[in-house]
């Protein structure tokens, strides 16, 4: 056996020895608290950040509705709203993560508007990512039913932008 701590499987009795923390370990779990009250503060239920082959996923707890004691559920009580189909429209997602822009600069308009319609290829807004503006286009046709994604905000990739109801 040698000196090295790290080598080979440890002693049955060793399971609650915890290895000593190191300086970096301070620096990671700040991190972590840090990107935790920003999931947090925000409309997203999950945050991936992935850096040098390591990868962390922070997900916000799902709430329990409370449960009404069965004495007071009539059984022909109408079903609740969550019980009921949602229909689910098309939508631009964003194709990557970072800061989503609705307009080209500060205090223009935006590229579209709930009512307007928005063709394949046009540009619908933009992503900054790494210091990079890119144009976001959409690959639906229709009239812009929703607009998701505030200006501003950071968005998920796979996360919609923009609802559309095609024509």
């Amino acid at each position: 056996m040698t000196d090295d701590a790290t080598a080979g499987p440890l002693p049955a009795d060793a399971g609650d020895v915890a290895p000593p923390a190191t300086p970096a370990d301070g620096e990671l779990l700040a991190l972590i608290d840090r990107l935790a009250t920003l999931l947090d503060r925000s409309d997203l239920s999950e945050l991936e950040v992935e850096s040098g082959g390591t990868g962390l996923v922070l997900r916000k707890a799902a709430v329990q509705p409370a449960v009404a004691p069965a004495a007071e559920v009539s059984p022909a009580a109408e079903p609740a709203a969550a019980d009921r189909p949602v229909a689910v429209r098309p939508a631009i997602r964003a194709p990557l993560t970072g800061i989503f822009y609705a307009s080209p600069a500060p205090g223009s308009g935006p590229y579209v508007h709930v009512g307007g319609e928005v063709a394949v290829g046009q540009v619908i807004g933009l992503i900054e990512a790494m210091k990079l503006f890119n144009e976001i286009k959409s690959d639906l046709a229709g009239r812009v039913v929703k607009v998701v994604a505030e200006s501003g905000a950071l968005v998920k990739a796979k996360q919609p932008l923009i609802e559309v109801e095609p024509l």
